[in-house]
């Protein structure tokens, strides 16, 4: 699933745009908006894998965001104007699409950004453990020790089944690392491992934690992903 994020000051193509996405089943409107600075907020705060982004809009350009971001998502450049499209290639923009935008020629953008986003994917060593800082060290975190993740501000605490290691990072930026196969955001606050879910009742999730139940809240946004997993495992 492609999670995608469009930005673009004009109602009418933030329209076309998420009508052309509802129509493609493996592509994921998590949110749209108006400005950079809205989109940058959306970006701290959800793991999104492309943006379809303008370039013509208030305070800041499409390209001058693209260009302050330190580690962007796949990128298509959506706009009216064909003369930013060398620059925008040189940005390494999967794709760059001129206005008024057809189903057919987004279709084939996002393929190029599934293929994108497979070629990453096959280049990630399949390690079973990670390392992160805490308590002036770096402590070395398996990934089938964890039973979940809580995000508190700034801060994450990674929950194992008998302790418990609290890191100076994003749920963002840990939930980019974790392996999708194994581990699934399912609230603002919450990321799972997914093998270590119990059972699911209402927009609850139970599992064990220190030989106790533990329910861990779904949010909205992420039931649906989430039940396209527990389906998946069904029999």
């Amino acid at each position: 699933m492609i999670r995608t994020l469009i930005v673009d000051d004009e109602p009418l193509a933030l329209q076309v745009l998420e009508n052309h996405i509802n129509q493609l089943p493996n592509v994921e409107l998590v949110a749209k908006c108006k400005n950079a600075i809205e989109a940058n907020r959306i970006l701290n705060e959800e793991k999104i894998d492309l943006i379809c982004l303008d370039i013509k809009m208030p305070q800041i350009t499409g390209i001058d965001f693209l260009k302050s971001l330190k580690n962007p998502p796949c990128v298509i450049f959506t706009t009216a104007y064909d003369k930013y499209a060398i620059e925008s290639y040189d940005l390494d923009a999967v794709d760059y699409l001129l206005k008024p935008i057809s189903f057919d020629r987004f279709f084939k953008a996002i393929n190029k950004v599934s293929d994108s986003l497979n070629s990453k994917n096959e280049s990630i060593v399949d390690d079973d453990y990670f390392y992160v800082k805490a308590d002036k060290k770096l402590m070395k975190v398996k990934y089938n020790d964890i039973i979940y993740i809580e995000g508190l501000k700034d801060y994450v605490i990674i929950r194992k089944d008998n302790s418990r290691v609290i890191t100076l990072q994003t749920m963002k930026s840990l939930d980019e690392k974790l392996p999708s196969k194994q581990f699934i955001r399912v609230h603002r606050s919450y990321i799972i491992n997914i093998d270590k879910i119990n059972s699911i009742m209402g927009n609850m999730i139970e599992v064990k934690e220190k030989g106790k139940e533990k329910l861990i809240p779904i949010g909205k946004n992420y039931k649906e992903e989430l039940m396209k997993v527990i389906e998946g495992k069904r029999i």
